[in-house]
């Protein structure tokens, strides 16, 4: 007896890890490195064979099993970013699977007929509730996993990403749950036939849901193919973006500080020649994009109190290259202050940083942005009084924390407008919609991932940026560190797209389309759909349960 039960263990653990590696193989992974989009559409259903074996609590326990062997694969890179991220990451969804593989568990109990649709719907609100807060996390949704798949993904533009994932997961939820069926009994010569009897049972009752499904599916496609276009015959942008393929993080490593500044110093002699190589093109670019934190030195502030001779040198040299050039060019930097009201600690002389995309015109700086969605832990920890010995790990692992912007900054380009969401930005839809609701008529991505040195976690990133575009029916531009530096148009095709890890730059030629999407005017009404109809659904169905009980009870007395 112990013997079988230790072979069911270790089957069931079998399926936990298969169902890891279909979901980390579905994104950009080292093995394939734009990911395998197919994997996803059955990635789930393994899970859902385990969690009908167990009750609560032993169900708890696999979810957690399973949401950190997930995360360990699918964001491996973690790591590189900060000595704290992959443990912090892979604790989260240790407890956040635990709850949701809980909650799926007792859906089936809750729901024994048709338990797999308010599992799906679980699943959904899951996905949409964990980009939410502080701990807010895109990375894993399932619908990014279709960023290659054009036609499919342009129910974006309706749904946002919450109706590609919701089309997606559901055969898992479906299939799973036929298998369920088929599983119920033992493995016997005398289970045979009704085993199958139910299996075949399953298939007629349910067809309904899966016919609607295909319909779904088809009418996706049918909008997908109907909603291509040739964009030759609009107005266009030219936009030089640089890719310098240096990570200034390593460069304020060095040992010295005059180390430090011949860094900064070749970095900024690298950029001016790759700008310089742009500008040079044709057709001429109209504005010149740096990536994020691209230029070290603090522009304003050594430009302002100048109480670093040597960072100030570096700071005058460009502002004179900047005020030579004819084009604007945008540019990532630590746009920091002294800002007593924030800061008033006078040995650190009040500063306050923030991450900011700033645009000089003739070397004035004309505009900037703010950073508003800070990187959770390794960029922004606003608990420092709740939860002090976090804050000073943090610290004592040299984290640089930022202060948020306040501003959804629309700039004034040369024949259009845009916005710069600045890199973890990108992944967020919310933002990118306020900024086209704002009138950004282009959305100009700055990035830095050049730390994870890892091309699967750039294409990830990309993965991501890509339905940003389709979602508002605007074209986007990244530039970043060391990839993926590209354009893409507003159905989320790649356009132009520079070798990763590579000194480059591109100058691309974008359309300027002005055409409001149901989701840049809704925005994220699906996924608190999904939401709202899982905690009615749980809910509601405890509650008839509980005065059932009691009835019942109440009757044998």
């Amino acid at each position: 007896m112990m013997i079988k039960k230790n072979k069911s263990i270790f089957l069931h653990f079998g399926l936990i890890v298969l169902a890891s590696l279909l979901f980390a193989a579905s994104f950009p992974n080292p093995v394939f490195i734009r990911g395998i989009p197919f994997f996803a559409w059955f990635a789930y259903i393994p899970i859902l064979i385990v969690i009908s074996k167990y009750n609560l609590p032993v169900c708890a326990g696999w979810g957690a099993i399973y949401g950190f062997i997930t995360y360990c694969l699918f964001n491996y890179w973690l790591g590189n970013f900060h000595p704290l991220a992959g443990t912090i990451v892979y604790t989260i969804y240790l407890l956040y699977m635990a709850v949701v593989f809980l909650l799926l568990k007792l859906a089936a109990l809750l729901f024994p007929n048709r338990s797999y649709l308010v599992q799906w719907i679980i699943w959904l609100a899951y996905e949409y509730l964990r980009t939410k807060g502080f701990l807010g996390y895109p990375y894993g949704i399932t619908g990014y996993s279709q960023w290659q798949m054009i036609p499919l993904i342009q129910i974006a533009s309706i749904t946002g990403v919450w109706g590609v994932s919701a089309l997606v997961t559901f055969p898992s939820f479906w299939i799973g749950e036929a298998l369920k069926q088929e599983e119920i009994l033992p493995r016997t010569n005398t289970n045979q036939h009704e085993r199958k009897k139910r299996f075949f049972n399953y298939l007629r009752k349910e067809k309904v849901s899966a016919v609607v499904w295909a319909a779904a599916f088809a009418a996706v496609l049918v909008f997908g193919f109907v909603s291509g276009k040739d964009f030759s015959s609009y107005p266009t942008a030219q936009i030089a973006l640089i890719q310098h393929n240096s990570d200034p993080w390593e460069a304020a490593r060095a040992p010295a500080s005059w180390q430090v500044a011949a860094a900064y110093r070749k970095d900024m002699e690298t950029l001016i020649r790759l700008s310089d190589e742009a500008l040079d093109s044709a057709p001429k670019p109209q504005l010149v994009v740096w990536p994020e934190t691209a230029f070290i030195p603090r522009i304003y502030w050594h430009t302002t109190y100048r109480d670093d001779q040597v960072s100030w040198a570096i700071v005058r040299d460009l502002l004179e290259y900047l005020s030579a050039q004819d084009v604007p060019f945008l540019i990532g930097n630590d746009d920091a202050r002294m800002d007593r009201s924030i800061n008033p600690d006078a040995s650190e002389k009040h500063r306050v940083d923030y991450n900011a995309a700033m645009l000089f015109e003739n070397g004035i700086n004309t505009a900037t942005y703010r950073k508003l969605h800070l990187v959770p832990f390794t960029e922004h920890f606003p608990y420092k009084k709740q939860f002090p010995w976090i804050y000073n790990a943090l610290e004592k692992a040299d984290t640089h924390f930022w202060e948020k912007g306040s501003e959804e900054t629309v700039f004034e380009g040369p024949g259009f407008t845009f916005s710069a969401p600045i890199c973890f930005e990108d992944t967020f839809g919310y933002l990118s919609r306020n900024f086209v609701r704002r009138g950004a008529d282009v959305l100009v991505n700055l990035t830095n991932d050049a730390w994870a040195k890892s091309l699967p976690s750039q294409y990830q990133h990309l993965s991501m940026a890509v339905f940003r575009a389709v979602e508002n029916f605007r074209p986007m531009v990244r530039s970043t560190v060391s990839g993926q530096t590209c354009a893409i148009d507003p159905t989320g095709r790649i356009t132009a797209e520079a070798p990763p890890f590579a000194e480059t730059w591109l100058n691309v030629t974008i359309p300027l389309v002005k055409k409001d999407t149901i989701y840049t005017r809704y925005g994220d009404y699906l996924g608190i759909f999904f939401v709202l109809a899982a905690v009615t659904l749980l809910l509601s169905c405890a509650v008839w349960c509980t005065i059932r009980k009691l009835r019942n009870r109440g009757q044998t007395q």
